[in-house]
């Protein structure tokens, strides 16, 4: 029988982080293929305010707010703007550029975030502040950094 090492909220907010990560990189695709599919789009949004949300449930020791509150907080705000710009304003004029960032900076702080996560599973975890870690990191920035680039020169929809 399969036991899983992980209460529901983890396993539960796990699973939303995937989904949002999954669907962000399918928008991210479109994005790059100049288009736009609302209901992956809102699913990716949904997906990842849940996820921000979510993080806030576990029980935090120590000096507040964490680290990981803040990277939320951070997403959240961002969010709003994006939810803003993609149903607010149809992505009319410079709204488009600007739903195309915060989009994508959400995007990257839950792969930011799912790098450390990652780093901390390891059997004997490098520290998070070393050059291995740093170097990922910096690698996974300079991914996004392109992307959004590309994905700003390509993304031209027509939203009705």
């Amino acid at each position: 029988m399969l036991v899983l090492a992980m209460d529901p909220l983890t396993l539960g907010h796990t699973a939303i982080t995937f989904i949002a990560i999954a669907t962000g990189l399918m928008v991210l695709g479109q994005m790059l293929a100049g288009q736009y599919r609302r209901v992956l789009s809102g699913v990716f949004l949904l997906f990842t305010v849940l996820t921000s949300a979510t993080g806030y449930l576990f029980h935090q020791s120590g000096a507040q707010p964490t680290p990981a509150q803040v990277v939320g907080a951070i997403s959240l705000l961002d969010l709003a703007v994006a939810i803003y710009a993609l149903y607010g304003k149809r992505l009319a004029d410079s709204w488009r550029l600007i739903y195309v960032i915060t989009a994508l900076i959400a995007l990257y702080l839950n792969v930011f975030v799912l790098v450390v996560q990652l780093y901390l599973k390891l059997p004997s975890p490098p520290v998070t502040g070393g050059p291995l870690f740093g170097g990922t990191q910096g690698a996974v920035l300079l991914a996004f950094v392109v992307a959004t680039w590309q994905a700003v020169r390509r993304f031209k929809p027509l939203i009705e």
